[in-house]
């Protein structure tokens, strides 16, 4: 595995990109196969480290899975024989908690071991176990860092999430999708991997109403009996990185195998800083011109539809190349500006205090710098293409987390990008 990527700046990406399936919905989708009651095909997968992880993990509790090429597998979960979670690599990964609420839906009981992910703040999973509880699931544990939830029985209840919460909102559904009666979520989350995995629930047999608004209802059904195939959306944060890497390489790049929708929070402002952008069906192009000017503007993360955390660090970078003073707020989580540090060691002019980054347009220059994680290592790349000279981007791992042949795309549209 790579352990660093060795960068030369200053090449315009030009061409085009077809952008692989969802990290993020295909996460909650795996978990989602755990709890039906047959296999079932699951189409348009990334080969990227996070898949790979929870895939293994999925094996090693008894699931069947077979590749029918490399971005299609048959996951059967009946012959999985524990409820218990609980090895190494179960921890290497923020996404192997829903096998709580998958487990729990289909065993009444699980056990896991915490997991990890991206370090930049605490990601508490209370509204989790609120939701876990209100359904029923009272018996509760936390030892060594294994969390044990038991349920008697599972019954339908109103959960209320104080705060917006993807992870929770999914959690909920995968542990309601067979509760006695109905399930209401308020205040749900409304991403588009939320409506991906309850479409695939859909799908293989469940009826649950409202994914994408902020109420779903979920009817409990007994059995689930899948046997059948979905494909898993496109990834917008993918896309929404290679839309940022034209804009700020004065590049051309055509993004294919999208959904313009989901991309809209970025492209209204690459608009409003001057990039063209021109929507297609399933294809957003994106371009600027050699002597055209980026302009500074501001922006504030939020819960979809509003603007993608997980964009943030690529668009803060993006601002290094504007004219012109840029702010960016942060206000999904905290401590997500950790990486400004490796911007600055390039010449970046920002300051942070709190949740705002104030950024002053300026030149960037080549330095080793670290991917503090997964979009962080995204901008650190992103940076990397526009500065001048050379770039060492290490702990590149961190960036195999979520993008599939990131390095075989890039340079396929002229990035001078090799792997160290």
């Amino acid at each position: 595995m790579a352990d660093k990527y060795i960068i030369q700046g200053k090449r315009a990406l030009k061409g085009e990109v077809q952008i692989s399936g969802s990290k993020n919905a295909a996460l909650g989708i795996i978990a989602a196969a755990m709890v039906v009651d047959g296999p079932s095909v699951i189409e348009n997968l990334p080969q990227i480290q996070d898949i790979k992880v929870l895939l293994e993990i999925c094996q090693e509790l008894g699931a069947e899975i077979d590749w029918i090429n490399g971005n299609t597998i048959r996951l059967d979960p009946t012959t999985i024989n524990t409820h218990q979670a609980i090895s190494e690599k179960v921890s290497k990964i923020r996404g192997s908690y829903y096998l709580l609420g998958s487990f729990l839906g289909k065993f009444r009981k699980v056990s896991l071991l915490m997991p990890g992910g991206c370090d930049f703040g605490a990601r508490p999973i209370d509204l989790h176990i609120k939701g876990f509880q209100a359904l029923g699931g009272g018996n509760m544990s936390d030892e060594n860092g294994v969390i044990s939830i038991e349920a008697n029985q599972l019954k339908g209840a109103g959960v209320f999430l104080d705060t917006v919460s993807v992870g929770a909102t999914i959690n909920i559904m995968l542990a309601a999708v067979k509760a006695e009666g109905v399930t209401v979520i308020n205040n749900a989350a409304k991403e588009p991997h939320i409506v991906d995995v309850a479409n695939f629930l859909n799908t293989m047999g469940a009826d649950i109403r409202g994914a994408g608004t902020d109420v779903i209802k979920i009817t409990g059904r007994p059995v689930l009996e899948a046997n059948r195939s979905y494909t898993i959306i496109p990834d917008q944060i993918e896309a929404g990185t290679y839309m940022i890497m034209a804009a700020i390489t004065h590049g051309d790049l055509t993004c294919t195998n999208l959904i313009p929708k989901h991309m809209e929070p970025l492209t209204a402002k690459l608009i409003e800083m001057g990039a063209m952008v021109q929507e297609g069906d399933d294809s957003i192009r994106v371009a600027l011109l050699p002597n055209d000017h980026l302009k500074a503007v501001s922006f504030k993360t939020m819960p979809y539809p509003g603007f993608p955390t997980d964009l943030q660090p690529q668009t803060t970078t993006l601002l290094t190349a504007a004219q012109g003073t840029g702010r960016m707020i942060e206000s999904v989580w905290e401590n997500r500006f950790q990486y400004i540090e490796q911007l600055q060691a390039m010449g970046a002019n920002i300051v942070t205090s709190g949740k705002l980054a104030v950024v002053q347009g300026s030149p960037l220059k080549g330095a080793t710098v670290f991917a503090r994680d997964l979009r962080a290592g995204a901008a650190m790349v992103t940076a990397g293409l526009a500065a001048e000279g050379e770039t060492t981007v290490t702990n590149v791992y961190a960036i195999q987390r979520g993008y599939e042949n990131f390095i075989e795309k890039l340079q396929a549209v002229g990035a001078d990008i090799k792997v160290g």
